[in-house]
């Protein structure tokens, strides 16, 4: 019977120490898709001095990359999401709770043109059999700036590394990989095609690899190996969101520094733009985050 109570503890030492990484505290986890500090950002924005009107065509990916299996081979799926396009309108949608832009359609304005010759073709056909006729559609709306950008870049394996420790044949180990996506955004003026402000935006994306293992002998020729391991992944669609939600958030400073646009009130500007500065004066330590680890470590 020892062996097989031998086999048990030993399991059970593996199922706690996997546990331990997997439930980390809710609230710091890195991985966790609820509001993020960026969105935080983008909508505590302060009110506007007026909407503004702004128009995404499209915020295609000019990576090129395809996604990679574990074994380092080429996925045929590509390697970010090619919805980045929803993901800055929905930015856009966000920044100062809804107060800061009205975005119109044109990625797909050839369904809007659609609807309007229809509606021309019915308020016509009212009117030839004497009924009354449907109100003409509204003038499409004029947007003095349009946002442009892509996906520029993502890097893989920019940092990897790990650590692990053994004891009585019973131990554990980390491993861990940083990728990083890069977006730029653009703000041109719909009038002239100048570019106000481009900016560009880095973004983590982190892998982590939770591992425990047991080698005992637990009887006069007999070996006992058990292994147990948990990966955790940083979703590269919400790091790309997160990336887009940032330069949504710096193209509305940055513009309000070069007098594009500004706020309504005074006070709020200076706090806001403060606020700003301090965020580019801080500075993010190379590497993986420790927090991170040390919240994950098995």
């Amino acid at each position: 019977m020892k062996p097989f109570f031998a086999h048990i503890l030993i399991m059970l030492m593996l199922m706690v120490m996997l546990s331990s990484g997997a439930c980390t505290q809710h609230r710091l986890s890195p991985f966790e898709t609820p509001e993020n500090q960026s969105r935080e950002l983008l909508s505590e924005i302060p009110r506007p001095e007026k909407p503004i009107t702004a128009a995404v065509y499209s915020f295609p990916d000019k990576t090129g990359q395809f996604r990679q299996t574990q074994s380092g081979q080429a996925h045929y799926s590509r390697a970010v999401t090619q919805g980045a396009t929803a993901l800055l309108v929905n930015a856009l949608q966000q920044a100062g709770r809804g107060e800061w832009f009205r975005v119109v359609e044109r990625d797909r304005l050839d369904n809007v043109m659609t609807e309007r010759r229809i509606i021309r073709d019915m308020r016509q056909a009212a009117g030839d059999s004497g009924g009354n006729p449907m109100p003409p559609p509204k003038p499409l709306l004029y947007a003095g700036v349009i946002f442009e950008g892509s996906i520029v870049g993502y890097d893989t394996n920019t940092v990897t590394g790990g650590a692990g420790s053994r004891y009585l044949g019973v131990g554990g180990s980390t491993e861990y990989r940083q990728d990083v996506v890069t977006v730029s955004l653009r703000a041109v003026s719909s009038q002239t095609g100048e570019v106000w402000k481009n900016v560009l935006v880095s973004q983590r994306v982190y892998s982590i690899k939770f591992q425990a293992d047991a080698f005992r002998f637990v009887s006069t020729g007999d070996i006992l190996e058990a292994e147990a391991g948990i990966t955790r992944n940083k979703p590269r669609m919400i790091a790309l969101q997160q990336a887009i939600e940032e330069a949504v958030y710096m193209m509305v400073m940055e513009g309000t520094k070069l007098n594009l646009w500004s706020f309504s009130d005074e006070d709020d500007a200076k706090a806001a733009l403060e606020t700003y500065r301090k965020s580019l004066d801080r500075e993010t330590p190379p590497g993986i985050d420790e927090k991170m680890l040390q919240e994950g470590e098995p």
